[in-house]
C-alpha cells in the first residue's frame, strides 16, 4: 500500500503536488482549529498530514532539483 502512495506522489505533476500541499496545509489548519475547541476525536490526524506535506514537500524538492 505504501508504495503505491509513494509511486502516485512521484508520478504527480509539480502543479499537482502544489495544489495538494494546499489542500493538505488548509486541512491541517482546520484539524488544528478543531482540536483547539474540542472537537477533533482523532489527534493523530494532525500528525499524518504534517508528514505528507514534508512528503511531498520533498518530492517537489527533487523533481525541481532533477531539472
Amino acid at each position: 500500500m505504501a508504495k503505491k502512495k509513494l509511486e502516485a506522489i512521484k508520478n504527480l505533476t509539480t502543479k499537482e503536488m502544489n495544489q495538494k500541499i494546499l489542500d493538505s496545509q488548509k486541512s491541517l489548519f482546520e484539524s488544528k482549529i478543531k482540536l483547539s475547541t474540542g472537537q477533533l476525536e482523532n489527534t493523530a490526524s494532525i500528525w499524518k498530514i504534517r508528514k505528507e506535506i514534508a512528503r511531498l514537500k520533498t518530492f517537489l524538492t527533487q523533481k525541481s532539483a532533477s531539472k
